[in-house]
């Protein structure tokens, strides 16, 4: 009985991990049809890491430059103080 249990707590364990792991890889490879808005996210409202955190929802307050959310395409720009994330800007 001890070894069922015991061998379904590890069967349990690698099923989560394996589903944690697939979630937080497609929060890394991004949405598509989505754009990265930096400068708009409100206080614990960010998507995802910066170079002061690798969280999503650690923003301190509203609109920091680095935080970004997700928006879709073509959205941010008409956001006042939207830029989206590795875009190119204009000569």
């Amino acid at each position: 009985m001890m070894t069922f249990n015991r061998t379904a707590n590890l069967v349990f364990a690698g099923i989560m991990a394996l589903g944690l792991s697939a979630v937080s890889t497609s929060a890394l490879a991004g949405k598509p049809g989505f754009e990265k808005c930096m400068g708009v996210a409100k206080a614990g409202k960010n998507d995802c890491g910066t170079s002061a955190h690798a969280c999503a929802g650690m923003a301190k307050t509203d609109s920091e430059a680095e935080e970004w959310v997700y928006v879709p395409e073509g959205t941010c720009e008409k956001l006042t103080g939207g830029t989206v994330k590795g875009a190119k800007k204009a000569k």
